[in-house]
């Protein structure tokens, strides 16, 4: 009873919109509009940008999250509160902070608005938690007594790690990674204040929304279901290393 209730409401929630996406893109011709130069460009940009940003929150995360975990220090519970910020801030609002910070009236002299760098560190701002919140709770579950034992064996620091804890965390660091990449590539209100929705910031989220004002859903279906294609290859493949990796230190 139970599982049937939980896949009727996943379909809903999930299956339809999706089919109605693919079914919406099918109505027009897909690859004519994903295949036009502004388009691939667009994609290009986007999907080159994510994947930056994944890859750097994914060392940053498991340093953040490592500190948390193994280290004390004053103020570590505000430092805590403030990695879940970007979940808690409506993305527009995060757009606004950015500006802030990071526009013409910066008050640290630095203004990236209206460039790529800004649709980089809007993103960067947005996926950070992921990665660390992966992590984090792997961290707390590892026993200290084999690090301690390599220690005590003449391992170095750097060699501990490499041997014996990222073998540990690295599925949660690949699903946090993959969920940041996922983030970044349907980000849309973050990016659109800071970047100044000009040609050469352009996200595929802002083109969509563009193509459904200007009247043509169907354009904006069929950017949306690469978006769902590059995001469903990297949950597999994420998947895939995950089980391998558990294979080989397992």
């Amino acid at each position: 009873m139970v599982p049937g209730l939980s896949m009727i409401y996943l379909s809903l929630l999930v299956g339809l919109p999706v089919a109605a996406v693919i079914s919406q893109s099918a109505h027009h011709s897909f690859w004519s509009t994903v295949t036009q130069p502004h388009t691939l460009s667009v994609l290009e940009f986007t999907i080159g940008v994510a994947l930056a940003a994944a890859a750097i929150d994914a060392v940053t995360g498991v340093a953040l999250a490592w500190v948390l975990v193994r280290d004390d220090f004053p103020g570590k519970r505000i430092v805590n509160a403030l990695i879940d910020l970007p979940f808690a801030l409506p993305t527009i609002v995060a757009g606004l902070v950015l500006l802030s910070l990071y526009g013409p009236s910066s008050p640290l002299g630095i203004n990236v608005a209206g460039t790529r760098y800004a649709v980089f560190f809007a993103l960067l701002f947005v996926t950070l938690p992921f990665v660390t919140r992966a992590v984090q709770p792997v961290l707390l579950t590892l026993e200290r007594d084999v690090e301690d034992a390599a220690a005590c064996l003449g391992a170095r620091p750097w060699t501990i790690f490499r041997r014996i804890i990222l073998p540990a965390i690295m599925p949660a660091m690949l699903t946090g990674a993959s969920l940041a990449f996922a983030r970044a590539l349907g980000e849309f209100g973050s990016v659109v204040l800071i970047s100044g929705n000009l040609p050469h910031t352009e996200i595929a989220s802002q083109v969509i929304f563009q193509d459904v004002e200007n009247g043509a859903p169907q354009s904006a279906a069929a950017i949306g279901v690469v978006l769902l294609a590059m995001a469903l290859v990297i949950f597999v493949l994420i998947g895939l290393l995950s089980r391998r990796n558990e294979r080989r230190h397992g």
